[in-house]
């Protein structure tokens, strides 16, 4: 009989790193390659898909098939690398002084690296509780493709206990992010001839008046909101990313839309935020509906995911002690993660944990330490030690 050895994080890496999977973009050649390890090794594998077919969440488990157990999460999707300056290609791992660089050795193809490496090991091992791979796509671009997958686990009667979202955090604990949400305000004017301006409503100034309260906002908000010194950024923020408007410079534009963000730490309510920006948006318009009735701003929801807090006391922390052997005080991070969405659909204790540091991610020439990713081999394998000898 042929005994296949088990590859190494570093080899599956390297395999994770030649597939181009940008959000929105086809993952599924990486989830065949995945598949490949574990499917062979025994692991039991579902697929959520995209409703176009394209691209697929991967739900992948070794051990008995009762409830408990701990899920591995990570997506597959990395960021653009169009217009960044790299002097390696991003999608050719490139070994250099106990640095690996690619596109998404940090954010986060590292981690799922390991992860994987840690179900063939965990196949290998009479398991007393299951250990899981959640690994999901379009995480990029607002926690989009792991949704269907949650849902799925939702339904389910058997539910894993603990959840650790690999998302980088240096091999630290963390406990909490701030929740997320995307809008989107369409500015309404009057189109007009630029030689006669002053008789049309320019809906870019509607615009800037607009950006104009998200910036007094945040600036109450830094003032005298709810603060958490656990973040960076103790309070929560309001930010404007996308101004989109005009078509010709002799044009008065009619549109202008204004996509713009909510990161809010828990103790503040993002609809109270809203509502206070939906007063202001109704302030700037009004005055002008004497003259153009359908002067207004209407303001959206495109995107969101819940912040993730986590007490210290919970399961999932002091499992994370035992196997990274961390015990000092648990951190916070700035980036948001799925562990909310698992948080409150499926009632999982989840916390984030996971191999490099964020402010090596999404740059050019982005990269993971050997020293970080051993850390997590080292990590993992005791986490499979605990799924055998029964102390989850």
């Amino acid at each position: 009989m042929t005994v296949t050895a088990t590859p190494s994080t570093l080899d599956i890496l390297r395999r994770l790193i030649s597939f181009e999977t940008i959000s929105r973009r086809s993952n599924l050649d990486l989830l065949d390659y995945v598949e490949s390890l574990l499917g062979p090794a025994g692991a039991r594998i579902e697929r959520f898909a995209h409703d176009d077919g394209s691209r697929a969440n991967l739900w992948a488990s070794v051990g008995p098939e009762i409830a408990g157990g701990v899920v591995l999460s990570g997506h597959s999707d990395v960021v653009p690398v169009a217009g960044q300056d790299w002097t390696r290609d991003p999608f050719t791992l490139t070994e250099e002084d106990g640095r690996y660089y690619g596109r998404g050795t940090t954010d986060m193809k590292g981690f799922v690296a390991a992860a994987i490496r840690a179900l063939l090991l965990a196949a290998k091992r009479p398991l007393t509780r299951p250990l899981h791979l959640a690994l999901s796509y379009d995480e990029e671009i607002g926690c989009m493709g792991v949704r269907s997958l949650i849902a799925a686990i939702e339904a389910r009667p058997l539910r894993p206990a603990l959840c650790i979202i690999g998302e980088p955090t240096g091999m630290k604990i963390a406990t909490g992010h701030k929740g997320k949400t995307g809008y989107r305000a369409c500015c309404f004017g009057q189109e007009g001839h630029s030689a006669l301006a002053p008789q049309a409503l320019n809906a870019i100034h509607l615009g800037a008046a607009f950006i104009a309260s998200l910036e007094a906002r945040q600036a109450e908000l830094a003032l005298t909101g709810h603060r958490d010194p656990a973040y960076d950024i103790p309070y929560s923020t309001l930010h404007a990313g996308i101004m989109r408007a005009g078509t010709a410079l002799n044009i008065v534009p009619n549109l202008c839309e204004i996509d713009f963000e909510i990161r809010n730490l828990a103790e503040d309510d993002p609809a109270e935020i809203l509502a206070g920006l939906a007063l202001d948006a109704e302030t700037i318009a009004a005055p002008h509906r004497d003259r153009f009735p359908q002067a207004r701003i209407e303001i959206t929801e495109i995107s969101g995911y819940p912040g993730l807090t986590t007490p210290d006391s919970d399961p999932v922390i002091a499992l994370l002690r035992r196997i990274t052997g961390e015990n000092g005080p648990a951190i916070k991070v700035a980036f948001g993660t799925e562990g909310g969405l698992f948080q409150q659909a499926t009632g999982m204790s989840t916390a984030i944990c996971g191999p490099g540091f964020m402010d090596q991610g999404h740059k050019p020439d982005e990269f993971i330490s050997a020293a970080q990713l051993a850390l997590c081999d080292q990590s993992l394998a005791r986490l499979v030690g605990e799924l055998v000898q029964l102390h989850i």
